[in-house]
């Protein structure tokens, strides 16, 4: 399965992956605060379907419902000792899923862990590499076909997770995306070439950006992305559905699914591998990008 993503990379034709989890469980129930990944325990059900859904709307790259699976992020829930439990069920749901599905993969989600590194703090790069490392371990337990490594601003914090998953698992591959919310750059300071540059160099063939302000911005982040490549890697973009809008005391995303499906198509201009969406974006959203790649 791990060579078989990037023979289907190779194929030329852009992929879709799926898109939130967060902002869909919270519309699903989650408490502010809540931790998402308590959900792959204690409710299954709804973390396969949201998965399923995607997987029906034509996503070929489902994420594990493990952003804040590291110890320290599970340790602001009281949760640190079940890290393990928590990310081996959050692999199993999504391995049931594209198990029932042709050519679809299973991406072991890791995202920050919420400590800054040094000198900016005091997590050290041989700490961050344990940290990751114990995740990455239940999520090869729980049969993930590649990891993903997401919504960074940090690249030695990327360096650790990097680290860490070719140390635990060295067949599988490596897809990271960064963060690019402050002027183009990432909170760190770090432009879209110096990431193509540094994490190409450590090995990783599968790079690009997520989340941040909307299809707008990130269509600049993709063209420089796309400027810089280097040989051999694969270019990847997660938007978040429009922008947050505050309707009464909720926040609403204003990106509807003919929005998104218009920036898959740019996207896809622009040489980008593989399409997703971030924040805000469900199933109707991957349906409307899948179609109009597909009708491409």
């Amino acid at each position: 399965m791990t060579n078989a993503i990037y023979d289907a990379l190779e194929g030329g034709r852009p992929l879709v992956s799926d898109g939130a989890m967060g902002t869909v469980l919270q519309e699903s129930g989650l408490t502010d605060g809540g931790a998402p990944e308590l959900w792959n325990i204690d409710k299954p059900e709804v973390i396969e379907d949201i998965l399923e859904q995607y997987a029906v709307a034509g996503a070929r790259f489902l994420t594990t419902n493990t952003f804040g699976g590291t110890k320290p992020r599970l340790k602001l829930h009281d949760l640190a000792d079940r890290s393990r439990e928590l990310n081996v069920a959050g692999a199993r749901i999504a391995k049931r899923v594209a198990d029932r599905h042709n050519g679809v993969f299973v991406l072991g989600d890791l995202g920050p862990t919420g400590e800054l590194m040094e000198p900016m703090g005091s997590l050290t790069i041989d700490e961050a590499k344990a940290i990751f490392a114990e995740q990455i371990t239940a999520l090869v337990e729980g049969g993930i076909d590649a990891i993903l490594i997401e919504t960074m601003s940090d690249l030695s914090e990327v360096e650790a997770a990097v680290r860490a998953a070719q140390g635990v698992a060295p067949s599988l591959p490596i897809i990271v995306t960064m963060s690019f919310d402050t002027n183009l750059r990432t909170m760190m300071g770090t432009k879209p070439e110096q990431v193509l540059k540094v994490l190409s160099a450590l090995g990783v063939r599968i790079i690009g950006a997520n989340c941040g302000r909307g299809p707008d911005e990130i269509r600049v982040i993709a063209q420089q992305l796309a400027q810089a490549r280097p040989e051999g890697v694969f270019l990847i973009t997660q938007s978040n559905a429009g922008l947050p809008i505050l309707h009464g005391d909720v926040f609403e995303y204003d990106g509807t699914p003919s929005e998104m499906a218009a920036y898959a198509l740019e996207m896809a201009s622009l040489g980008i591998d593989i399409i997703g969406s971030c924040c805000g974006s469900n199933a109707s959203h991957t349906k409307a990008m899948t179609e109009a790649l597909t009708s491409r």
